[in-house]
């Protein structure tokens, strides 16, 4: 991508002026939670995995365990469960361990950063879903490991369950003893650690990837960077997140995330003027088109079709334009619909006008707008099973 398109790009998903492409890592330490331990060094994240949980989960596989301890994580669910019986005893260490809060966590900023999210769910799901969702699919690392691993072949179901990570994170008691969000973060990061061990193994991954183990701490970061970061500069540029303490516990939520997934404390930016400077670096130099991420993403735009019959197509295909930008909508060769496009540029503010409370009510031709969400929603929001939880299984193969 010239100088030129990756500005315009940058400037569209609002992130700014970015380093060029290739650039080696030059975020500075001192701006993350660690401070000034790691002042004036630029240590490498895409040099730094998971070291511990990775040994543990490749025994698990390599000694064929992974189907006993899918059964026993079903009974695992909300933070206050006890590890169950039936998982190999380094796992169970591993995982009491690590399944719980930081020290640093603020308690009483976490329960504030639920009503946050409470509050903004309906933005968040369509920022997460439809911006972050289609914007991983030109991620190229993430679009190749996604699509050569098991969840590519059922993008349904991966994307239930990536959904699930967003959706436990903002219910209300997400981080107490009923809530969910600390065992599905754990679920999550086992995961990444088996897909680490499994795709080196991939000759279709091998061909197409540029590194030789997927998902450093460096990738969580580019993903943290596509769905938290990108999400608060959409909501502030639509008027949302005004307030500080608000401000600061949408982040606060997001660094305990990223602890969660196992991203060191000195790449954990410490405010969110830090995070977009570490996501000047990381993410929009990055983005390009694969042959792996269209089609992904053509899979996830077909998901609610299931729901309208395709009706909505036009309007989603629109809507992603004007979340993501036209270069990236051109990227993934998704068809024009002027007369949607015609109806966002309208549509949109006055949407998130009713919804900031400054108009007292959303015109009734506007309806459509509430329809197109739901549909994506009803798609989104496949729970699998259960209305309460998504079923988080750890892979013992990859695509096939």
């Amino acid at each position: 991508m010239s100088r030129r398109n990756m500005l315009s790009l940058g400037t569209a998903l609002g992130l700014g002026a970015t380093m060029a492409p290739g650039a080696a890592w030059a975020w500075d330490s001192q701006g993350s939670l660690a401070g000034n331990a790691y002042a004036g060094q630029t240590n490498d994240p895409n040099w730094i995995w998971d070291d511990e949980i990775d040994q543990i989960m490749a025994d698990v596989i390599q000694n064929g365990q992974v189907s006993q301890t899918n059964r026993a994580m079903e009974k695992w669910v909300n933070n206050r469960d006890t590890v169950p019986t039936g998982i190999p005893d380094p796992l169970r260490g591993w995982i009491a361990d690590n399944a719980k809060l930081p020290s640093w966590a603020d308690k009483k900023m976490l329960t504030h950063s639920t009503d946050v999210n409470r509050r903004l769910d309906t933005h968040l799901f369509i920022l997460y879903g439809i911006g972050g969702g289609l914007m991983s699919t030109v991620i190229p690392r993430e679009a190749r490991s996604v699509y050569w691993s098991k969840g590519g072949s059922d993008m349904q179901d991966r994307a239930a369950k990536t959904f699930s990570f967003g959706y436990d994170l903002a219910q209300i008691g997400a981080f107490d003893p009923g809530g969910q969000f600390l065992v599905t973060a754990t679920k999550t990061r086992m995961v990444h650690s088996a897909v680490r061990h499994l795709l080196p193994q991939s000759p279709h991954w091998r061909a197409a990837a540029d590194e030789t183990i997927p998902i450093s701490n460096a990738d969580i970061l580019v993903t943290y960077h596509s769905t938290g970061t990108y999400a608060r500069t959409k909501l502030r540029s639509w008027g949302f997140l005004q307030n500080r303490k608000d401000d600061e516990a949408f982040l606060h939520s997001w660094q305990v995330a990223l602890h969660m997934l196992g991203v060191q404390e000195q790449f954990i930016p410490e405010s969110w003027a830090d995070a977009e400077e570490q996501s000047r670096h990381v993410l929009t130099p990055i983005l390009a088109p694969t042959v792996e991420g269209r089609d992904l993403a053509e899979q996830l735009l077909q998901m609610p079709r299931s729901i309208d019959a395709g009706l909505t197509r036009g309007l989603l295909n629109e809507f992603a334009r004007y979340l993501l930008s036209d270069q990236i909508g051109d990227w993934l060769n998704l068809r024009r619909d002027y007369a949607a496009a015609a109806l966002l540029r309208v549509a949109w503010p006055t949407y998130m006008a009713f919804r900031r409370g400054t108009i007292p009510f959303l015109p009734l031709s506007y309806y459509a707008l509430d329809q197109f969400i739901r549909a994506f929603g009803m798609a989104f929001l496949n729970k699998g099973q259960s209305t309460q939880t998504t079923l988080i299984t750890l892979p013992e193969t990859n695509r096939v």
